[in-house]
């Protein structure tokens, strides 16, 4: 028994996550990956946590509630026989203790159900008989659709469930229309030697049952941890404004998705804060209407038609009611507030995959335009006399001398070299008389300035009142 046990428990890495099937934790025996059925024991370890019913669980989302009449030592994850009708079943424990009857009340169980009773801990006689009739399972459901085919009935068997005896089966089947099968369960009986039990499901058993990945990129949530379904509405969708296109909202069951459910109360609460939508506001130029609203940021959209955006005006929800307190007063404002920007106000979320461009550094920095000699001039104060820059530079031939270069159009051509002057001086110009020899800059810096004489005092301007 032990060994069984471990075995099925190394067969799922995740055993106990609550994905995963097989673990002493999880409980609800599918060896199929999957599990629905998960309950966390949260009173595991608290004195005085005694309850004589215990959960056991099956195939296929199923469960029963059976008493420990005997007081053995059960703990989830334990694999059990209990009575059945006729013969005994083979389950694992999924939940012990004062939990038990809380999930009695949330099954709806009637006070007045016999409960069944659990016999013993399951022996490997028992192991070994129920995994031959689970190894019966796939090959009664192929030849169950045959036989409904050839009896022309409108339903199709989805899954067999063997009772752990091998006794009895459960033909889980689907169907759109109410089904005669007296017939079906008669050739059923007499070709396998088993009693029959049949057992309609829905199509969101059905998914549940086959499992996939939903349009979020997660595992259906009816194949991993969704045990009961409720009835999915169209009202749900328009409280959420989702578009009633019937691609988008429904799911791999051809039904409508359950988690349109999961939100739609939080969306109620926020629509009962916000106007009617039959209420108008009324303002001195026109007459406006309820268009659309945001029920989680508290805005709503009046335009001044009723079947169209023209002349929309978005308003807050305190704005709004604001304006129908005038209104019901018999004031009429001069306008609504116009939809410009909002005030510059910061919106309290947004979406962070928008923020930011991921080819936001692909971008490449663009180079400056280089000034022509002319712009250069004018931007140096009329200074021609530029120093070549490192980059631009010609190379030397080694020999002191650079390699001729073409003439610009826009540089005046050098005056020739003249006879014993060397290659650094100046060559004096024949226009101004020779000034001597330049003084160096400690000279310059004491002469004294054009204002002021030798001894730092400020010369009479001689050119003063010949105006």
């Amino acid at each position: 028994m032990n060994d069984y046990n471990n075995q099925v428990d190394n067969a799922h890495p995740d055993a106990g996550s609550g994905v995963m099937c097989g673990g002493n934790s999880c409980g609800c025996g599918n060896r199929d990956g999957r599990c629905n059925l998960v309950s966390t024991n949260w009173l595991d370890g608290v004195p005085d946590n005694e309850f004589d019913i215990v959960e056991v669980l099956f195939k296929n989302t199923r469960r029963g509630f059976y008493r420990n009449s005997t007081n053995l030592d059960l703990k989830t994850g334990d694999w059990v026989a209990v009575e059945a009708n006729p013969g005994h079943d083979i389950g694992r424990i999924g939940l012990t203790g004062r939990l038990v009857k809380n999930q009695m009340k949330r099954v709806n169980l009637r006070k007045d159900a016999e409960i069944l009773r659990v016999f013993r801990k399951a022996k490997p006689a028992d192991m070994a008989r129920y995994e031959e009739a689970k190894a019966r399972e796939e090959d009664t459901m192929i030849r169950s659709r045959k036989i409904a085919v050839d009896l022309g009935l409108k339903m199709k068997i989805g899954d067999v469930e063997y009772q752990g005896d091998g006794n009895k089966a459960i033909f889980y089947y689907i169907a759109d229309e109410r089904v005669d099968f007296r017939q079906l369960i008669k050739v059923l009986a007499d070709v396998f030697k088993i009693r029959v039990e049949m057992k309609q499901i829905g199509a969101r058993q059905e998914a549940g049952r086959i499992g996939g990945i939903g349009p979020c990129g997660r595992p259906l949530c009816c194949a991993t941890w969704m045990s009961s379904f409720m009835s999915v509405a169209t009202s749900a969708a328009r409280f959420q404004d989702i578009s009633l296109n019937p691609q988008n909202l429904a799911g791999q069951c051809a039904k409508l998705k359950c988690c349109i459910n999961f939100e739609v109360n939080a969306y109620v609460e926020a629509i009962r804060q916000l106007p009617a939508k039959d209420v108008h506001l009324e303002t001195k130029d026109a007459v406006y209407y309820y268009v659309k609203a945001d029920a989680l940021k508290r805005e709503i959209i009046y335009s001044t038609e009723r079947n169209s955006m023209a002349g929309a005006v978005t308003l807050t929800a305190a704005q709004a009611f604001e304006v129908i307190a005038l209104n019901r007063n018999g004031i009429k404002p001069d306008s609504l507030k116009p939809d410009d920007g909002k005030n510059g106000e910061p919106a309290p979320f947004g979406d962070l995959l928008t923020q930011d461009s991921i080819s936001r550094f692909d971008k490449k920095k663009k180079k400056k335009k280089k000034k022509s000699n002319g712009d250069k001039a004018q931007g140096d104060g009329g200074n021609k006399e530029k120093a070549a820059k490192p980059e631009q530079a010609a190379p030397d031939n080694g020999q002191g001398a650079k390699p001729d270069r073409k003439p610009r159009p826009d540089r005046k051509p050098k005056r020739p070299q003249q006879e014993g002057q060397q290659p650094g001086e100046r060559q004096p110009r024949a226009d101004k008389p020779n000034r001597g020899p330049r003084r160096d800059r400690q000279q310059r810096s004491q002469r004294p300035p054009k204002n002021q004489d030798g001894n730092g005092q400020s010369a009479p301007n001689n050119n003063a009142g010949n105006d």
